[in-house]
């Protein structure tokens, strides 16, 4: 399903056709390299750099036979060559070719990556700049707790946004590497410059050491960054799923007009959207698991990393690829109800002002312990009178809560009825936004 609607872009970084051009740009690269160095003559290096090419179905053919991939492209390109085709792979291992060759892959893929998340962080910023005094109640246990704004939960995911951009920076840092050191990494057949001169003509950095594979600690990275930052995708889709319950109704994923949200209930409208992006989350979180496996191989190498690497690493970047972009649709064009916040808000009776009651004792010299117990009192009198379906608001238009605060003697001795109505205010439960705002958003 994500292979269909997958970006192209990104879809074409991990076909077969691009596979084995980052071979061959490898492959060239080191014929410089040697040209460089003096081994190679300039014009056979100049036929090769200009001539060298492969053909997909010829390298299966070949492969048919040989069962070695590496193998069939080097004589597919071969075919393509003349005499100079000599010093084609010239000293080099098959992981020379394909590790460096995947390290181009994973760099131009992450690039992109990379400029999803700065996407997504852009769209928001501007629903958090939109809602940032939007109230709303926050919920712990999913209990409602205190007023907050929507701007501040999405000012949050920002700032989680802003982290995995630098974790998957750091990233980039980490799988940029190449190695052209032989067999075994000990560079008998090849000096130390050779890789250094393929890796300057590539972009690449060279592995400071490395045996015949790169180490697969870079992958693991890789993969876990990439979880990472499916499950803070996750957290925010799950989010929204909350928000869009019937009973809560605060946002939901826009609804185009012809859309069908049930084949037998006509009035549905599902968080879909989000809720595949939960399930693509767990897709990627599992392609983890064989990466950080895969970091242990026998002695110099073995190949048992290889075919996981031919699955999570093609999935996890078109998958993320997808995610993102979905996600970024769903964060664009989500659909906010300011009054159905604000009608939850008020759900409970004013309960939510509790702790600043609270607060507010101590300072009169009441002590904590009579403080809790005075309002507590007072609040589990509103639970009470909502399960009897009392109304919320009383026939004053005045919250449940402030009604039984205001009757409590032993409370009216340490503060005022001007006092207890000033703890109902909402503007002081948003009256520091703007500086969460200026931290987050510098």
């Amino acid at each position: 399903m994500v292979e269909r609607y997958a970006r192209e872009e990104m879809k074409s970084k991990w076909t077969m056709q691009a596979k084995y051009q980052a071979w061959l740009d490898v492959e060239k690269a080191a014929v410089k390299a040697w040209k460089r160095l003096g081994l190679i003559p300039d014009a056979d290096a100049e036929k090769i750099v200009k001539n060298a090419g492969f053909s997909v179905e010829r390298i299966d053919e070949i492969e048919a036979v040989t069962k070695h991939d590496l193998i069939a492209f080097t004589t597919s390109v071969s075919e393509t060559l003349g005499e100079e085709s000599r010093w084609f792979h010239y000293g080099m291992t098959s992981s020379d070719t394909v590790d460096t060759a995947v390290a181009l892959q994973m760099r131009d893929s992450l690039t992109l990556i990379i400029d999803d998340v700065k996407l997504v962080m852009e769209s928001i910023k501007k629903r958090a700049q939109e809602h940032k005094m939007t109230l709303m109640v926050g919920r712990s246990h999913g209990i409602h707790g205190e007023p907050i704004t929507f701007g501040l939960v999405l000012a949050i995911w920002y700032d989680e946004m802003a982290r995995h951009l630098k974790n998957l920076e750091e990233t980039m840092e980490v799988i940029c590497v190449g190695q052209v050191s032989g067999a075994m990494g000990n560079f008998a057949h090849a000096p130390l410059e050779l890789e250094e001169y393929a890796c300057e003509e590539l972009g690449l950095k060279p592995a400071p050491a490395s045996n015949q594979v790169i180490q697969r600690d870079r992958y693991a990275r890789l993969a876990t960054s990439l979880a990472l930052l499916a499950s803070s995708i996750e957290k925010f889709a799950v989010q929204v799923r909350h928000w869009q319950r019937t009973e809560v109704y605060e946002c939901e994923e826009f609804f185009s007009k012809g859309q069908k949200g049930s084949s037998a209930m006509p009035h549905k409208r599902n968080p879909i959207l989000t809720e595949n992006i939960t399930g693509l989350a767990r897709m990627i979180r599992a392609y983890a698991v064989p990466a950080m496996e895969n970091v242990a191989l026998w002695h110099e190498r073995d190949i048992s990393h290889s075919s996981t690497e031919r699955f999570w690493l093609p999935d996890s970047f078109i998958t993320s690829d997808f995610m993102l972009h979905r996600f970024n649709s769903v964060i664009s064009n989500l659909v906010v109800y300011p009054e159905n916040m604000m009608r939850n808000l008020n759900l409970t009776g004013g309960l939510v002002f509790s702790q600043r009651v609270l607060l507010e004792l101590p300072l009169k010299g009441v002590s904590r312990e009579d403080a809790y117990r005075i309002v507590q009192r007072n609040a589990m009198k509103v639970w009470e009178g909502l399960q009897q379906g009392k109304s919320a608001i009383n026939d004053k238009g005045e919250s449940l809560y402030l009604q039984y605060l205001l009757d409590d003697e032993e409370l009216r001795q340490s503060l005022s009825e001007e006092a207890i109505r000033d703890c109902f205010d909402y503007g002081y439960y948003t009256k520091n936004v703007d500086k969460i705002f200026a931290r987050v958003f510098k």
